[in-house]
């Protein structure tokens, strides 16, 4: 018979209340205790940052890792892997392009899973830069956010944390892209300033050069802070340098995946 899921798990910001992401927010604002515990780690594809600073948050949290990969890369089932692998680990901690896999895996096991990136998700990366922005810029129920291009699985995390944090999104993109969803507003023309605005690398297939942000288009929406989704492509989602744009965040901002990763794996083991 298969086990039922006992714990949280955190395979999209839909998986997560409003209290749960403002509890996560509060824990990386102050130092964390260091825990105990076996990390199933299993990483699909580069991931350069997100590999690094979850690494560098297993060892400050003291946390043993055993890296398996192409650990969903198998045909079989999902309740079985769960149920010979869980007595072995504490928390899984996944990046698999198979979302359906992926959330198949963790609705089979009873440990908390998390979610480092899929191809529909990329939840961790999201709770980083909207703590990222709550903390330098204000809270995003105050600040106008926009996002820039069709939609991604960055995207898709931002359009569910708008729906839990009730607060308004704006998402600059191609009619084809438009979609009917909670607390997001879509557009295909820019219609007043905003605070921030976020790129992400386009999806294959799409190729337009009236998409690519250029400097008249950051003019139009008042000189907003730009937060571009790395890996990014000069030439392709933004037709400049970001460094040479004064509002580019930096390269600094992407430190707090460190910090959110932590309150992420501490809270998800504690719950």
């Amino acid at each position: 018979m298969p086990f039922l899921a006992s714990h949280m798990k955190l395979i999209q910001i839909n998986d997560l209340s409003a209290n749960d992401i403002q509890s996560i927010w509060s824990l990386a604002t102050r130092p964390i205790a260091p825990a105990s515990g076996n990390v199933a780690w299993s990483f699909e594809g580069n991931g350069i940052r997100t590999r690094t600073s979850f690494i560098q948050a297993f060892r400050e949290l003291n946390l043993s890792f055993v890296e398996l990969p192409n650990l969903l890369k198998t045909n079989e089932r999902a309740t079985d892997l769960a149920g010979y692998l869980d007595p072995f680990y504490d928390i899984y901690v996944v990046r698999d392009s198979n979302h359906d896999r992926l959330t198949e895996f963790a609705n089979a096991s009873r440990r908390p899973v998390v979610n480092a990136m899929t191809s529909l998700a990329h939840p961790c990366e999201v709770l980083t830069d909207a703590f990222s922005i709550e903390k330098t810029i204000g809270p995003l129920t105050k600040t106008q956010i926009t996002l820039w291009g069709p939609t991604t699985n960055v995207f898709r995390s931002w359009h569910e944390l708008a729906g839990v944090l009730g607060f308004e999104l704006v998402h600059l993109c191609d009619a084809q892209f438009h979609e009917n969803i909670p607390n997001v507003r879509f557009s295909e023309t820019i219609d007043g300033s905003t605070a921030v605005l976020i790129t992400d690398a386009w999806p294959a297939g799409f190729d337009n050069a009236a998409w690519s942000l250029n400097s008249n288009h950051l003019e139009a929406m008042s000189k907003p802070k730009l937060l571009p989704t790395p890996p990014f492509s000069i030439g392709r989602e933004i037709a400049m340098d970001p460094l040479a744009y004064k509002g580019f965040m930096g390269y600094e901002q992407k430190m707090d995946l460190l910090t959110v990763q932590k309150a992420i794996l501490s809270y998800l083991m504690a719950k």
